[in-house]
């Protein structure tokens, strides 16, 4: 069943933003006179069509909507009437075929801002930014964070939430080689300014940045009481059940749940032996938690949560949404900083100084998709819109097939003053496309590889 809900969200995902993406090709076409054959999305089966007449734009809807392609009148790709000529894409002066061109990625730029405003709009409900313990040989020690600050902003931009302020944090890392200025209120009632300086190898790592940084929300000393089991996991298959309370493991006195976590962590593949309570009775059970490989080595996992006092939480939840102006504002800040870190990143890939390991295939965003979409309507629509700003950056890349490779022979026609010839195209055509099957195969193999993990 999750499988589905997976597949389901992520059909809907690609199918929304690779729609939009054409859409933009097809409205700029219209506009400025070109001929529209056919618009069409997804593969396949057709299931629906429609054309006003026989001479006009002919509609297409597929059986598996995971694509799309719009199909203009031009004479590189068949004859065309003389009637359809000066309508004709390859005939159109150079800013017009620019403008049709770059329509599709600026189209999913646009979509993200879009999207971002509606979060800011509908707002969410987030955990204030309190920062937990912080170790000393940390990059938030040597700035001066203690545990109980609460983050308010980070570089100027207000950061209500924990996702937030730790979003705003590593894109500003990885968007600029500053310091960041990180505006907190201590224990103590007063603000200060931290300024967290980030070493440049470090900046380019995600996994590494958070290991490095090591900022963890504030978490109370709860009571160990089962609150969440997932299905068919070990805590589910041992026996355990919501409001039991672990007593002991090994005859070793359990007091908190952070404890009990890290007894789970170092144990596993390990039988633990328990004693919990239940409804006012000990019980016996024996739990063995699964053994999983991360970058932090091998851990320990039983598949539960704790129990949190519903008081408790509320105190440390948040509203935050905006009026629809400022929150217009945010959403084009919010587009243009992801859209600039997303840019860096793939330089810094191409460049060899950042790792491919943050590269997503079609398996990961699979999963992000439904995982965000369980989260609620808020968390898929910043999912959306972050997939968005990814589709139009990668397509303006000026590798050939992509639109961005279009653009760059374009660039050159203004250069030289004329087309470039048809058999250069063809020949780097071939060349970006078994570039693009190989990075696509990397992905993929990527996805796998942490599937395994």
């Amino acid at each position: 069943m999750e499988v589905f809900h997976t597949l389901f969200y992520f059909i809907v995902a690609i199918g929304l933003l690779v729609s939009f993406h054409e859409f933009g090709h097809f409205l700029i076409a219209r506009l400025t006179g070109v001929k529209v054959i056919r618009f069409s999305v997804g593969f396949g089966k057709i299931i629906w069509r429609y054309q006003y007449s026989p001479d006009a734009t002919e509609y297409a809807l597929f059986a598996i909507p995971l694509g799309g392609y719009v199909k203009m009148v031009d004479e590189r790709e068949g004859e065309v009437n003389s009637e359809d000529l000066p309508f004709a894409f390859n005939r159109q002066p150079l800013w017009i075929r620019t403008a049709i061109v770059s329509a599709g990625p600026l189209f999913n730029i646009f979509l993200a801002v879009l999207l971002f405003w509606c979060v800011f709009v509908i707002g969410e409900t987030g955990f204030k930014p309190i920062i937990g313990t912080v170790e000393s040989v940390t990059l938030a020690a040597k700035a001066g964070f203690e545990e109980g600050d609460e983050i308010l902003s980070v570089n100027g931009a207000v950061t209500p939430t924990w996702t937030e302020a730790m979003g705003s944090i590593v894109t500003s890392s990885l968007d600029s080689d500053q310091e960041i200025q990180v505006e907190v209120h201590s224990l103590t009632g007063e603000n200060f300014r931290r300024d967290l300086v980030i070493p440049g190898e470090v900046r380019q790592d995600p996994d590494v940045l958070f290991e490095k940084l090591g900022l963890h929300p504030w978490s109370p000393k709860l009571i160990p009481v089962i609150g969440k089991i997932i299905e068919n996991s070990p805590a589910s298959l041992a026996g355990l059940q919501i409001g039991d309370q672990i007593k002991t493991a090994d005859k070793q006195d359990i007091m908190t749940w952070m404890q009990w976590v890290e007894y789970v962590r170092s144990h596993g593949g390990q039988v633990i032996h328990l004693q919990v309570e239940r409804d006012g009775m000990l019980l016996s059970l024996n739990i063995t938690p699964a053994s999983i490989e991360t970058d932090q080595g091998t851990r320990g996992r039983i598949g539960a949560a704790v129990q949190v006092p519903e008081a408790l939480r509320e105190s440390l939840l948040v509203e935050y949404s905006l009026p629809p102006f400022p929150a217009l504002i945010t959403a084009m800040k919010k587009t243009y900083t992801f859209s600039s870190v997303t840019l860096k990143m793939v330089g810094e890939m191409l460049l060899g100084n950042a790792s491919v390991k943050n590269l997503s295939g079609p398996i990961s965003i699979a999963q992000y998709a439904g995982q965000s979409a369980e989260m609620g309507l808020v968390q898929f629509l910043k999912f959306l819109a972050m997939i968005s700003i990814s589709l139009g950056i990668v397509n303006l890349l000026p590798i050939p097939v992509l639109d961005g490779g279009h653009l760059m022979f374009f660039a050159i026609e203004a250069i030289k003053g004329s087309p470039v010839s048809e058999r250069v195209q063809l020949y780097f055509q071939q060349v970006g496309f078994a570039i693009l099957i190989s990075l696509m195969g990397l992905a993929v193999f990527l996805d796998v590889e942490r599937l395994f993990q």
